[in-house]
């Protein structure tokens, strides 16, 4: 056979080749997701959320990154713009702006876009739930088994382990806009009342406070009736959160039980009703409490503070976090019997 310098250099090629594709083939396994990430590496264009009506009254400037420059959230896009309806990947509709019967929901749902129920109510005060049966991929509120949990507030670690308690004139203050006599906490409040004086104020007893009054208000009193609206599972309000711990002051807790207020705060944070056999016994319980008792009621501030939620942009923020880890093309089939449960 006769030597050719081409087919030499055809072997060098094909060697060349094949170590190029083995490095190729090798590096495959590196640069392929995993399964965990897929749904988080796909939508990294951003994640676009739709509010298709914004819950509160006051609609900020969405225009910007503000789940970034707000919160560190990254790849993720508010908008209230209803024209991008096809280019989000989910969308948000607050209970509170639903209206049953007259259509203003989206006429179509792309194929992968979902559908989120908000709601910051009891099954008390929320409405018309039947209406919205198969309607919805995933559920936003208070409750710890939504999809997107949005408590009203939190105790965030603080290890500056210092005590701070506001300097108290008055043994009982108690905040109420709504009052209705059949309300469970009315009841307590008439009776309770009957054994202790305590200092109401809102719009129920013509004393309403303004929203830079409140807390120096309220911290001058020992106790606070943190007294829910309804009593439902994990339905523990800024009543908890903001009147109470955050004033420096010892809530006297209406709600879920013990056990469920625990899973929130401190055993030794709060005061609850039935504790006592009767509101006679807790009347006592806070008329006779010696200074050192009382103080007791505040070490959870050695280890921690408390974090409020009242910025509904930081609250849908959050659905950009939870998003690669929520279960994607279900639908709640009666939404009505989940939250009721």
């Amino acid at each position: 056979l006769r030597w050719s310098p081409w087919g030499r250099l055809g072997v060098k090629t094909l060697v060349t080749a094949g170590v190029f594709v083995t490095i190729l083939w090798n590096l495959r396994f590196f640069l392929k997701p995993s399964k965990g990430s897929g749904e988080d590496s796909k939508h990294r264009e951003p994640l676009v959320i739709l509010v298709w009506e914004w819950p509160s009254k006051q609609v900020p400037n969405v225009s910007r990154d503000v789940c970034h420059e707000l919160y560190g959230i990254t790849g993720c896009q508010l908008t209230t713009e209803r024209q991008l309806l096809h280019q989000a990947h989910v969308v948000v509709f607050p209970h509170s702006r639903l209206q049953p019967g007259q259509g203003k929901l989206p006429k179509v749902r792309l194929p992968g876009q979902n559908w989120v129920w908000v709601s910051l109510e009891s099954p008390s005060n929320t409405r018309a739930l039947a209406a919205w049966n198969q309607t919805f991929n995933w559920v936003m509120t208070y409750r710890q088994d939504s999809d997107i949990f949005i408590p009203y507030g939190k105790l965030v670690p603080n290890q500056s382990a210092t005590v701070n308690i506001p300097a108290k004139t008055n043994l009982v203050s108690w905040v109420i806009s709504n009052y209705h006599r059949t309300q469970k906490r009315a009841e307590v409040y008439k009776n309770l009342s009957r054994y202790l004086h305590v200092n109401i104020y809102g719009k129920a007893n013509n004393k309403p406070l303004c929203k830079d009054c409140l807390l120096p208000t309220i911290s001058k009193s020992k106790f606070y009736l943190a007294f829910e609206n309804s009593i439902h599972r994990d339905y523990i309000t800024e009543k908890l959160w903001r009147n109470s711990l955050l004033a420096g002051t010892v809530p006297v807790v209406l709600g879920p039980p013990r056990a469920n207020y625990e899973q929130f705060v401190p055993a030794d944070s709060f005061i609850h009703v039935n504790d006592f056999g009767s509101l006679e016994e807790l009347a006592t319980f806070l008329k006779t409490m010696n200074s050192s008792r009382y103080q007791q009621f505040f070490a959870w501030q050695r280890r921690f503070s408390v974090k409020l939620y009242s910025d509904w942009r930081e609250r849908i923020c959050a659905i950009c976090t939870a998003y690669p880890h929520l279960p994607h093309g279900r639908l709640y089939p009666d939404l009505q019997s989940w939250f009721n449960s």
